[in-house]
């Protein structure tokens, strides 16, 4: 499908500079841009590349001042911001191209399961009792839905998605592959027998709206009422969420986080790759955790930034760390003081 210079510059308010009836089918970045592609500059350390580039569109910020003519074959579009403007291009793209709707066959949805308006259900997905599915909501090949579970409008779950019972997922959330929602969290109790007796988690999942979730992520239920993942948090690929956690609006964890059970994370927190929080702690708004940091104790500060295992303020941190890679040649002077001074 293509799109002209005067359509594109119409969905993005923006000024065409060039031939405004040129089309483009697809799309490429500034450095590697090619005929008949959609290319955009917004770091200035691209901007060389605006000169010499060959795809047939650039968005660019109207604040772009050219030291000298851009090629005949290459139309601008001038915008407020080119980043957001090319990102909106993309999400308009990929709505595009990911409208399915329909049932494939072979699938499974329950007699009791309510179904919005223009649904997706991929081939082998499974839609138990009493499930409640929003409109535009698109369930690729291979998912379960367990019984009891709400959706909301505008969700996606990507294939092989698996939610267990009881759980509620809210409006545009997007769920990556593989992922599972509400699975058992990891509640054991020792005995006299001297073995451990699982103890039932009779709780679920909320995840409220505008939440996106990478692949191979478990959010695991709670023993008792919920485990919350509140609105407009986003997490990577490969993250652990236990039992009756809390994550605060517009937190953000990379890949690989883990976060132990009931405790509560902040609103609009960063956690980093490979980070950890042990379990009945609370992290405070606005908190920092540097990637592959060890947080061990309750962080009460609001805003405040810490690294290291057992992690502590990234002030303090980044002093001892200075003295910590100074240990070996501290090593050599004392062993050399010793042998001077041996008699």
């Amino acid at each position: 499908m293509e799109f002209s210079a005067l359509q594109i510059a119409g969905l993005l308010g923006g000024e065409v500079i060039g031939d405004e009836n040129v089309k483009v089918n697809n799309l490429s970045k500034i450095e590697e841009g090619k005929a008949k592609t959609l290319s955009f500059l917004a770091n200035p350390i691209y901007t060389p590349h605006i000169y010499t580039t060959d795809a047939s569109i650039v968005i660019v910020n109207k604040t772009l001042q050219l030291d000298k003519p851009v090629k005949s074959t290459c139309t601008l579009i001038k915008v407020e911001n080119a980043y957001e403007s090319f990102a909106k291009l993309l999400e308009i793209y990929n709505q595009f191209v990911s409208n399915k709707t329909g049932i494939e066959q072979p699938s499974h949805i329950s007699k009791t399961a309510s179904l919005g308006k223009d649904c997706y259900i991929g081939a082998f997905a499974y839609i138990g009792e009493n499930v409640k599915i929003g409109n535009n909501v698109k369930i690729y090949p291979q998912c379960y839905i367990g019984d009891n579970t709400t959706i909301g409008n505008d969700t996606t779950l990507f294939a092989g998605v698996k939610i267990y019972h009881n759980c509620v997922i809210g409006n545009h959330c997007t769920i990556h592959a593989s992922t599972v929602i509400g699975s058992d969290g990891f509640g054991f109790a020792p005995n006299s027998e001297n073995n451990y007796k699982k103890v039932p988690q009779i709780g679920n999942v909320v995840i409220e709206d505008h939440v996106e979730i990478g692949s191979n992520t478990s959010i695991d239920r709670a023993t008792l009422g919920s485990t919350i993942i509140r609105k407009g948090v986003k997490l990577d690929n490969l993250i652990q969420i236990a039992h009756n956690v809390e994550v605060g609006e517009n937190t953000v964890m990379a890949g690989g986080a883990f976060i132990a059970g009931s405790t509560k994370i902040g609103k609009n927190v960063l956690v980093g790759g490979q980070a950890g929080v042990i379990g009945h702690l609370k992290v405070a708004d606005g908190v920092k955790i540097a990637g592959q940091s060890g947080v061990g104790n309750n962080i009460d500060k609001e805003g405040e930034i810490v690294q290291g295992s057992p992690a502590f303020p990234i002030g303090d941190y980044k002093r001892a760390y200075v003295l910590f890679r100074g240990l070996s040649k501290l090593h050599d002077r004392v062993r050399a003081l010793e042998l001077k001074l041996k008699p």
